[in-house]
């Protein structure tokens, strides 16, 4: 019907018809997929959510005397200074190091990104590798956005493709990545935003691949690569949709531009930090096939229910819950009913869909074509211990 090219013309001249992906759903509904599909060039789709396969690369500029850096602490936590002198790369999850930044326990590589991102004063103390070319040993000093070179998010996972449902059929409270779950199934966490998920309206990544253009904690950005843990052959249903973790993007922008309100630290009580991040995704409607995933409705997804009592790798589920289910409040698990509750924000990933949708409709913000699709064959291999005892011959 369309192409990238053809929509990008219209949103220049102002013309081009753009949908959130909650407004998509209900005009589908109203007038049919092939009315709607005449109808609209773009839908936006948007998440809110913790991201802790997230981080930032920071290029300080060079000191005088130089310094090549070999071990740096930002507000107490350690980033990574092992491919440049003065090249830094910190994790939204790297925790406070003990004895550093008095107690501050419930900070970690997410808050010190978010305040980079607020443009707040961020201390900085490192130790250097003494040489001929860089002869200096120390640095203590004070950072802010704007008295650095290059700051940009590089995320090797985010915008997982569907995921789990936590809940604890043991004994005890249990601190994990999705938050506390109470003992003897108290409660079930979702971390998925279901029908307004980003990958859940393109389930076969037609239009998404390497070089789409995003929207990245309020700033532009792009998908860089597969994610880690990419698993494209998740079993799924006959709409397509994966009944569990499946593919996922590695992402990165310029977070200079980014705006605080999408970029937040947080922390799970018990398990770590991790960082609040806001992504919007555009679904160029190129044909009626890639309209029709967009009227996914949350009754037709699903997701399996994991008991994280059982410390393995490979737990044991309760089966699989839709997301209608999820987000009525309560699912019902051995015959018993369980509160549910979700880690996104449902509210604000559909304020990311709308921002992304006014972009377009202003045309600050143009499609890309992707430049290369991403893999539909990537395995999930396990990492076990090998040896004698576990020779393959």
């Amino acid at each position: 019907m369309r192409t990238v090219a053809d929509i990008n013309d219209k949103i220049r001249q102002g013309k081009a018809t753009v949908w959130t992906i909650t407004d998509a759903k209900a005009r589908i509904a109203e007038i049919g997929i092939a009315q709607a599909a005449k109808t609209v060039d773009v839908i936006t789709t948007g998440t809110f959510e913790p991201m802790e396969g997230s981080g930032a690369m920071l290029n300080l500029g060079h000191t005088d005397p130089p310094i090549k850096i070999v071990e740096c602490h930002l507000e107490g936590v350690l980033a990574y200074a092992g491919f440049g002198a003065v090249d830094l790369y910190i994790g939204a999850g790297q925790m406070v190091t003990p004895g550093r930044d008095g107690d501050a326990e419930e900070r970690g590589g997410g808050h010190v990104i978010a305040d980079l991102v607020a443009d707040k004063p961020v201390t900085l103390t490192a130790t250097g590798q003494v040489t001929d070319c860089y002869p200096r040993a120390s640095l203590d000093t004070t950072i802010t956005r704007d008295r650095i070179n290059q700051f940009y998010l590089f995320n090797p996972r985010n915008l997982y493709q569907n995921f789990i449902v936590g809940v604890n059929g043991g004994d005890r409270p249990l601190a994990t990545y999705l938050g506390p779950l109470q003992p003897r199934l108290g409660n079930a966490v979702y971390a998925n935003s279901g029908a307004l998920s980003p990958l859940l309206n393109d389930p076969d990544l037609q239009t998404i691949g390497i070089g789409t253009r995003i929207l990245l904690g309020g700033g532009e950005g792009y998908i860089a690569w597969e994610g880690t843990q990419h698993f494209p052959l998740q079993r799924r249903l006959p709409n397509r949709a994966p009944i569990g973790p499946a593919a996922t993007l590695a992402l990165i922008g310029d977070a200079k531009r980014m705006d605080a309100h999408w970029v937040r630290g947080c922390y799970f009580k018990g398990y770590g930090p991790s960082m609040m991040l806001g992504v919007g995704v555009p679904i160029p409607i190129l044909n009626e096939q890639v309209l029709a995933h967009c009227a996914v409705r949350d009754e037709d997804l699903v997701a399996p229910v994991v008991d994280f009592s059982i410390p393995r790798r490979v737990r044991p589920t309760f089966g699989l819950v839709t997301y209608a289910q999820l987000k009525s409040g309560k699912i019902v698990l051995d015959g018993r009913p369980v509160r549910t509750a979700p880690l996104s924000s449902l509210y604000l990933a559909q304020q990311v869909a709308l921002d992304l949708k006014q972009r377009i409709d202003d045309g600050e913000f143009l499609l890309s074509e992707a430049i290369a699709p991403l893999p539909t064959d990537t395995r999930f291999l396990p990492q076990d211990s090998w040896g004698p005892q576990f020779d393959m011959r």
